[in-house]
This record gives structure tokens, sequence and C-alpha cells, in this order.
């Protein structure tokens, strides 16, 4: 429950923002004028602080330098019934989120301690990631070993810390936020802002709003100015996720920000410029978008000066035993469960699968598996009822333009059936063979040969 405290030497005032802040679910505490502000500042810190400007003794700007030096992340909300530019500028000088100018409307009232609640809370978030990313290497939450990870791990050194605008592309859950996360973490930026929007989650006008602010009266319910996400990621790094999906309006607005590194806030007149390296990732054909007609080709190579391509899962299966191994760990220790191992056998079967989620969708079945176990030890068992039973279409594929190992590939197809027949039999190896068109012995020795037990 945030806190927040109201000065106002106006008793009226007091009871009134009291009312209003508590039916919005908020602890509030007030006080009569600057003095009693004070004592409360020194027994508690507050999330928020609401308080006049002209009151008898201690001023609204002794309250406001008093709170900054006590907790600095703290949001002061000034109020005045004598609006003018100097005091503006001084509360805003001295640290101030924003001012009321008396009487205001009850919703202006919510909104604007909503809004100075959210950026505190952006701030807050941020500053917790990058203390745990003091605390262990970015590199250690991508796991894997396999030769394509190894060398997307070495590009993401190699372009760390330039300035350059990095592609991500890569399916679904393949861990693109990671990526990004790990090329701010190992930059020279790596104590500014992280920012993060989902470009697919917002329609344009909010998508606009939240990613230059506006400016109040720019629209309905825009009763307060707004910071928007890049200014917020000022001398860091905005990761814009889903960038495919992004509206041609403003697709636009970004090909200005890349280019003239400036923006406008929404119902602004005045030009903003920032320092932002941008990071974009896409699950989509961008090029397909381009022709058409979907995506500004000029907005794609400006984004597209360092591409990173992610493999998915099923293309760098030897490390799925990793990967199981610390979501293992993670469930444990959530879960208070003490699971000690995955049999080897249900290795192989995590392993022959397609994981069309990639890491996303192992990572729920083994939070699933590890809920739902009361053993100590996981089977192939244990996932019978948590892996997808897609047809089995292995054979129904395309020559690639570079050729293949065809002796490789017919031995993964021949090992990935031979494991579908067995979790389709609950592990039972005559009923294996005979699914197949084999005789016991036939398939015993296939199963031998591919290390299936």
């Amino acid at each position: 429950m945030y806190k927040v405290l109201i000065v106002d030497d106006e008793k009226s005032m007091r009871e009134f923002l009291a009312i209003v802040l508590k039916k919005e679910g908020y602890s509030v505490t007030v006080a009569a004028h600057g003095a009693e502000a004070l004592g409360a500042i020194e027994k508690e810190i507050f999330d928020a602080v609401i308080s006049d400007v002209k009151m008898p003794g201690l001023s609204g700007i002794d309250v406001l330098k008093a709170v900054k030096a006590a907790s600095p992340s703290t949001v002061v909300l000034m109020m005045t019934a004598f609006a003018s530019t100097d005091t503006a500028v001084e509360a805003m000088r001295e640290g101030a989120y924003d001012y009321l100018t008396k009487p205001f409307k009850i919703e202006e009232v919510k909104l604007l301690v909503k809004n100075a609640l959210e950026k505190r809370r952006l701030l807050a978030e941020n500053a917790r990631l990058k203390q745990e990313v003091r605390d262990r290497s970015t590199f250690d939450q991508i796991i894997g070993r396999s030769e394509k990870l190894t060398k997307v791990l070495d590009l993401i050194r190699k372009v760390a810390d330039t300035t350059s605008n990095v592609l991500i592309f890569g399916e679904s859950g393949t861990g693109k936020e990671l990526v990004a996360r790990a090329i701010h973490y190992n930059s020279k930026r790596c104590d500014r802002p992280f920012v993060t929007v989902n470009c697919s989650a917002l329609p344009e006008p909010l998508l606009e709003s939240e990613l230059f602010g506006h400016m109040k009266g720019s629209f309905t319910g825009a009763i307060s100015n707004k910071e928007g996400l890049f200014e917020i990621a000022n001398e860091g790094t905005i990761f814009l996720d889903e960038i495919g999906d992004t509206p041609l309006g403003i697709q636009v607005k970004l090909l200005r920000v890349l280019q003239e590194r400036e923006f406008r806030r929404v119902g602004g007149t005045r030009d903003m410029k920032v320092d932002v390296r941008i990071v974009a990732a896409t699950n989509r054909d961008l090029e397909k978008a381009i022709a058409e007609g979907r995506f500004r080709e000029d907005l794609y190579y400006r984004l597209d000066v360092i591409p990173i391509r992610i493999p998915p899962l099923r293309e760098r299966s030897e490390d799925v035993p990793l990967l199981v191994e610390a979501f293992l760990n993670k469930f444990n220790r959530e879960l208070g469960k003490s699971i000690k191992r995955v049999l080897p056998s249900a290795l192989d079967l995590l392993c022959a699968q397609e994981w069309k989620g990639n890491i996303r969708e192992l990572e729920n079945v083994m939070e699933r598996v590890v809920a739902l176990t009361s053993e100590d030890t996981i089977g192939p068992e244990h996932f019978r009822d948590c892996l997808p039973h897609s047809s089995d279409d292995t054979l129904s594929m395309v020559l690639p333009l570079e050729g293949l190992d065809l002796e490789s590939l017919i031995g993964r197809i021949e090992r990935d059936l031979l494991l579908k027949a067995l979790q389709r039999t609950n592990g039972v190896k005559k009923d294996a063979a005979a699914l197949l068109g084999l005789n016991f012995r036939s398939f015993r020795y296939r199963a031998h040969k591919y290390g299936i037990k």
C-alpha cells in the first residue's frame, strides 16, 4: 500500500484529499503545517507527499527540500492557489514531480498521484534490476553451451559497448529480452535506465503517449503532463519488443528519434533532445512486412545496424539438459521442493521435443512437473500429460540449399520416433516395438544404439 503525506494549513483541504486518496487505496497521513510535516518525514518514508506552497512558518518549498533530502525517491506534488511561473520553476528545480492549481478536480488529483507513483515504481524497478545485475553476470542468465548460442554470446560481447542500434530476431520464448538486458548491462550505459515496452500490447494512441509522453489537455483524459519512456530512458537503453507490430504512424515518429535524436510529446510544441540507445526485437519477418507495406524500409535499416539472430530451442537441443537443471533448481526454491534429479531417459524425451514455444514452453513444463511431483526423482512418466501430442510429421521437410548430413538426420529421426513410441506406451518397450513395426530384439538394439534406457 502506497503511503501518502498531505500537508496543508486548511483543514477542509486536508480532509478532502485524505478522503479521496483513501478511497483509492492509499495509506494517508496529514500534517497541518510544515513543522508537523518534517516530524512525520523523520519517522517514516512516504511514497508521495502533497504539499501546499503557501503556509505559515515553513513553506511548501521548505517541505519539498526536506523530503528530497530525507528520501530522494519520494515524489512530491505541490499545490497553490497563486500559480505563477516562478513558483512552478522553483518547485520543479527542487525536484517536485508536478504542481496543482487550486481549485482542482478530483479526477485530476487521482490521476496525477497515480502517474507520480507509477514513475516512482518504474525508477525503483530499474534500480532493483540494476542491483540484480551487479550481483550476478547477465550472461549467466543465458543458459547453454551449444555452438549456435556461443556465437550469439560472442556477438553480444562485441557489440555491447558500442552505441549502434541492435535488432534481435527470434521466435517467441527464445529469450530476446535477456539478450537485450545483457547488451545494456555490459555497456557503458549500465548505470543508466533500461526501459522496456511491448509495441504490440497497446493501441496506437496509447503507445504514442507511452513512448513520447503527453501534455495536459492534449486529449480526453490527459489531465496532467506525463513523461514518456524515451525521457525516462535518457542516457540509457530502450528495448522495443515486438517492433514488427508497431503501427505505421508510430514508425514515422520512431524514425525521427533515430535520425534526429529528438521527439515531441503528444500535444507538445517543443522538441526534446534525447540520448537513447535503441535495442529492438521481433519474431516476424520484417522484409516480408516491408514488401506488404506494413513496415517502413527506412526504419528497418536504421534499426538493423547490428542484427542478432537467436536460434530456436529445437536447433540447440544439446542445451535442454542445462536448462532443465536450471529450472529444476529454480522451482525447487520457489515451490519449496527438494527434487534431486531428472532421469536421463526423461532428458532424452525432452531433447526430442520440438518446443514450439521455445525456452518459455520448457520452463512452463518444468514448473508444472515440479509442482505436481511428490517424489525426489523425475522420470519420463511425469511428463506424459505435460508435453504436446503433435502428429509425427518429421518426414515433411524441405532440403536446405546448403544440403544436410543424411546419416545424422536419419539417426535423429529414428531416435525421436523411438522416444515417442515409448512415451505413447508408457515406457513398455514391447508395445513400443509393435507400434513401430519392429520385433523386440530390433527395438532393443536401436534403443541401446541411441542410449535410450
